[in-house]
């Protein structure tokens, strides 16, 4: 029979649960203002049921993903072409040094005015969260290879092709998963700012709907799922980089 083991990681989760049930009963008068746990979850199930939850999340899980991926395969690119090539490296960098710290959601009006108010507007922002830290994980990555290693390679005679894809590109790895960790986790946060402020659907609508309603119960399952998809998320890219790297690294 297989044994069941506690993980003591959940305790201080366990009791963070029990001292807001607690809390939200005893001490707060005003259930709007700090609703139980349990009516959270209760809450939650009940859009769940209704389907009201499953469509705002499908919305704004396809948004994520096509901008996500458009967003790292261009900047995965990019970072090649720019960790790889100095001529490249010396275009391009100065323009990415000013670009990039503009942070993602200061693109919004712009797209707004390029775009209007449409599926493409959340994706476009997207893309620009994913773009730049990508660019800039690569070009590190590929950058930061010995470069010992790639004279030997050529020296034993290996074509540039095969210098990229054998050595520079495996070896930094390390640095575009932790590129994809952080941009899928920023990607979620960047959805849910842009449909607050432009899109009526989505978990960002439907959270700044439920806060006009002073719905807290609502506003906190939006929440809750915005935490639960930046874990998954992290957590398979975590997954992912084990199995790539995992016989060398």
């Amino acid at each position: 029979m297989q044994r069941i083991t506690f993980h003591w990681s959940f305790l201080p989760v366990l009791v963070f649960l029990g001292l807001w049930e607690l809390s939200a009963r005893l001490f707060i008068e005003n259930p709007a203002l700090l609703p139980p746990f349990s009516t959270v979850i209760s809450e939650g199930w009940r859009l769940l049921e209704s389907g009201v939850l499953p469509r705002h999340f499908l919305r704004s899980l396809f948004r994520v993903i096509i901008g996500f991926v458009t967003g790292s395969a261009a900047g995965l690119f990019m970072g090649i072409l720019m960790g790889w090539k100095a001529a490249a490296h010396r275009t391009l960098h100065p323009v990415m040094s000013l670009i990039y710290p503009i942070p993602a959601l200061g693109w919004l009006p712009v797209f707004m005015l390029w775009f209007g108010i449409g599926e493409i507007l959340p994706i476009a922002i997207i893309f620009m969260c994913s773009f730049f830290p990508m660019v800039y994980n690569t070009q590190t990555g590929i950058r930061s290879v010995d470069r010992d290693l790639i004279r030997a390679a050529r020296t034993l005679g290996a074509s540039d092709l095969k210098v990229l894809t054998t050595i520079l590109i495996p070896l930094a790895l390390p640095n575009i998963f932790t590129g994809l960790r952080l941009e899928s986790g920023m990607a979620w946060r960047v959805i849910i700012a842009a449909e607050m402020v432009a899109i009526p659907t989505g978990i960002g609508a439907l959270l700044m709907r439920a806060e006009s309603l002073v719905r807290l119960d609502i506003v906190i399952v939006c929440l809750m799922v915005l935490s639960l998809m930046c874990f998954c998320f992290e957590r398979i890219f975590l997954f992912l980089e084990r199995k790539a790297t995992g016989r060398w690294s």
